[in-house]
């Protein structure tokens, strides 16, 4: 879409500030830019690590699936204490910590290998819980970033330009009209010095 503008002082004024805006934003835009994607880089590092350790952890609780079927409600999760934190300007969730309560049971009167399974259990839970929120981060921090790159690239490529031609052509407009008052009042001056010149 083309700006519009009009051709006097005042809008010439409007797009010079609206430039200064542009141009001042435009480098914390770009550093806001390079900074989501660096973040989203760390989240994607850090979610292949959990994936692995999710695949370690289910392949060490291989040994543990029958307990699951003869015991399967004895680990209860409490409620999620979902918060958010500010990554880069952008808000994401993240879990302080997560519990666990063990459901109506005696340590005393279990098997010795079921604590070591209820550990193994709750690792597995707790490293599915920060995969979903690493993911979750890593969607909402890509998205800020697709956003800002697309503002940096209307900055940059379309606004910053549009305003930079406008003001020229405004500049323009007004050096032509003030030379043409001065043609036409040099025209008029020495129009009235021959009239007071006697004949």
């Amino acid at each position: 879409m083309a700006l519009k503008f009009q051709y006097n002082k005042n809008a010439l004024q409007d797009l010079k500030r609206q430039l200064s805006i542009r141009e001042k934003a435009l480098p914390i835009l770009k550093s806001k830019e390079t900074a989501l994607r660096h973040e989203v880089q760390l989240l994607q590092r850090t979610l292949k690590s959990l994936e692995k350790e999710i695949e370690d952890a289910e392949a060490e609780h291989h040994q543990f699936k029958t307990f699951w079927a003869e015991f399967p409600d004895i680990l209860v999760m409490e409620p999620l204490n979902m918060l958010q934190k500010n990554v880069v300007g952008v808000k994401v969730p993240y879990v302080k910590q997560v519990n666990f309560t063990l459901r109506n049971m005696s340590r005393f009167n279990l098997p010795g290998w079921i604590p070591a399974g209820i550990k193994v259990l709750e690792r597995i839970i707790r490293l599915e819980i920060e995969t979903d929120i690493a993911r979750q981060q890593i969607d909402i921090l890509h998205s800020a970033r697709k956003k800002t790159t697309q503002k940096v690239n209307l900055y940059e490529k379309v606004q910053i330009p549009a305003f930079e031609d406008a003001t020229i052509k405004i500049k323009r407009f007004l050096e032509d009209k003030d030379n043409i008052s001065k043609a036409a009042q040099k025209i008029v001056k020495k129009r009235n010095e021959r009239k007071q010149v006697p004949a």
